[in-house]
């Protein structure tokens, strides 16, 4: 039994809890393989009305997929008969966003604490998403040669105007109203009342009426207003300089904007990897108004190319390895990025089309 993923059944409920604290609740290929069949086999049963996911600790929803694993398993074989770490997290994880992506019954997110990366693959796909006055949200590839994976190109250009696009690149966090203001979060609901939320939906009258209304009507009762988004301020300035087709220009509007906010977004900019902005900007544009059944082919093409990459490896150590936040890219800048080594990023790979297999 995997105990960093807790099954439990509660009245009409399948529950889970992500039980990692101490790693802020990552998510692994072990508890990838465990929620997969889990969620699968709640779908089938005509007793479990819905699925609801929490995190365990009170710091963390999710923090994100385990990639330190990952980028520590590179440039070492894989265990005789086992694929590398690599191609098995991804395609798994990606498998298990599309799961939950099309799941045919109410999915509920209990978003409390810190919900990145991995975290929103978890959260967003769901019919539900509840945040709390805890919640940080970010989708922070770009700081450790990654790009915004797990849906990012099909959640983040149908947040409103360019804001997914400064987003995906900056990796800036978000609080509660931000994520209402964004669409992320479908209800707003208070840290304190989260278990109340889990009885609730357990003692719940799920034959009266469409499940998902059913759903909606329980977490409404439950709502309450997180006040206004520091996000929101920005929009116009963002919609000026992110609605560019190129870093250079989105750099230079910045520099024409000279504010203290567009300062500080230039600076975020100039820390991340230069090969990394360049295809984020790349996947956002390709993937703006695709099928999500598109754009997971798309990311896992780049999960390939770019985990084979140097920038992901010394983002990872930099971030989350050594700390020391002092990356050394490679190339250094982006007029050093080419733009047919950003295309090979999105060229096919073997297995692709395993991703969408349930």
């Amino acid at each position: 039994m995997n105990t960093d993923v807790l099954l439990e059944r509660r009245g009409p409920l399948g529950l889970v809890t992500l039980n990692r604290p101490k790693a802020l609740n990552a998510l692994d290929l072990g508890m990838i393989r465990t929620l997969h069949p889990a969620l699968e086999a709640w779908a089938r049963d005509a007793e479990v009305k819905a699925v609801v996911i929490r995190g365990a600790g009170g710091r963390a929803f999710c923090s994100g997929g385990d990639v330190r694993a990952v980028a520590l398993s590179l440039g070492s074989p894989a265990a005789e008969g086992q694929e590398p770490l690599s191609r098995a997290f991804f395609r798994e994880e990606y498998r298990l966003n599309h799961l939950i992506h099309h799941y045919p019954k109410p999915y509920i997110a209990l978003v409390d604490g810190i919900s990145m990366g991995g975290g929103l693959g978890l959260s967003v796909h769901g019919s539900h998403r509840v945040v709390t006055e805890r919640l940080m949200l970010a989708m922070p590839e770009t700081a450790i040669g990654l790009f915004p994976d797990v849906g990012g190109g099909w959640f983040l250009p149908r947040f409103p105007g360019e804001t997914g696009t400064y987003l995906g690149l900056t990796g800036t966090r978000c609080n509660a109203a931000d994520a209402m203001w964004l669409g992320y979060g479908t209800q707003h609901v208070t840290h304190d009342r989260l278990e109340a939320v889990v009885e609730a939906l357990a003692a719940a009258e799920w034959s009266a009426g469409d499940s998902r209304e059913v759903a909606t009507r329980v977490l409404s009762g439950f709502a309450t207003e997180p006040g206004a988004s520091p996000l929101s301020a920005h929009r116009e300035a963002i919609d000026r300089c992110f609605g560019k087709d190129s870093l250079e220009d989105i750099l230079e509007a910045l520099r024409a904007e000279g504010t203290p906010w567009a300062e500080e977004t230039r600076a975020t900019l100039g820390r991340m990897s230069p090969t990394s902005l360049k295809v984020t900007l790349r996947q956002l544009r390709l993937c703006r108004g695709r099928p999500y059944d598109e754009v997971v082919t798309v990311e896992y093409r780049l999960s390939q190319h770019c985990s084979a990459l140097p920038d992901f490896r010394e983002g990872i150590r930099a971030v989350l390895v050594d700390k020391d936040n002092r990356p050394k890219w490679s190339p250094p800048t982006l007029d050093q990025v080419r733009d047919t080594d950003v295309e090979a990023c999105f060229a096919p790979v073997a297995d692709e089309e395993t991703v969408l297999l349930r």
